[in-house]
């Protein structure tokens, strides 16, 4: 696991996300990292978006610097995710999008879909995405347009 950050790592999962949630958190304790953890722990059927409200707002609020969501496809908690301002989340199938979304996007939560992605690729995609850092440069003209205009008065 890359080096531990200054603040925790917020993590959170649904149901279907709870064996490949597990594997993470224990990649990132063993790595030297602070967890905060959202939930799920248990196996019973439960709404995704309440968990990736949850981490998004440690993220948002800085009580954690990265964000990392576990779902079955990953995809229902980076669209959950994406609804906060300032939050960046990308879905991860392997290390070459985990340093891609982070050197280009500055990506802060990471989604995986536990029934798509195996623990291993998970963890070496964690890996890259907590170690790579924000290129800037060219990058941030382009992050600046993801933020919705201002509506102009009397619209």
């Amino acid at each position: 696991m890359a080096p531990a950050p200054q603040s925790p790592v917020a993590i959170g999962g649904d149901h279907a996300g709870l064996p490949l949630k597990r594997a993470l958190q224990e990649a990132l304790a063993a790595g030297g990292h602070e967890l905060l953890d959202f939930g799920t722990n248990e196996a019973a059927s439960v709404d995704y978006p309440d968990f990736a409200h949850l981490v998004c707002a440690a993220v948002q609020d800085g009580r954690a610097r990265f964000g990392v969501l576990v779902c079955g496809s990953g995809i229902g908690m980076a669209i959950a995710a994406n609804r906060h301002k300032g939050i960046r989340a990308a879905v991860l199938h392997d290390a070459t999008e985990a340093r891609l979304t982070r050197a280009h996007n500055d990506a802060n939560v990471a989604a995986f879909g536990a029934r798509l992605v195996g623990p291993e690729v998970a963890l070496d995609a964690l890996k890259a995405f907590l170690s790579t850092p924000y290129e800037g440069g060219r990058h941030d003209k382009r992050l600046a347009k993801l933020l919705p205009p201002d509506p102009s008065p009397g619209s």
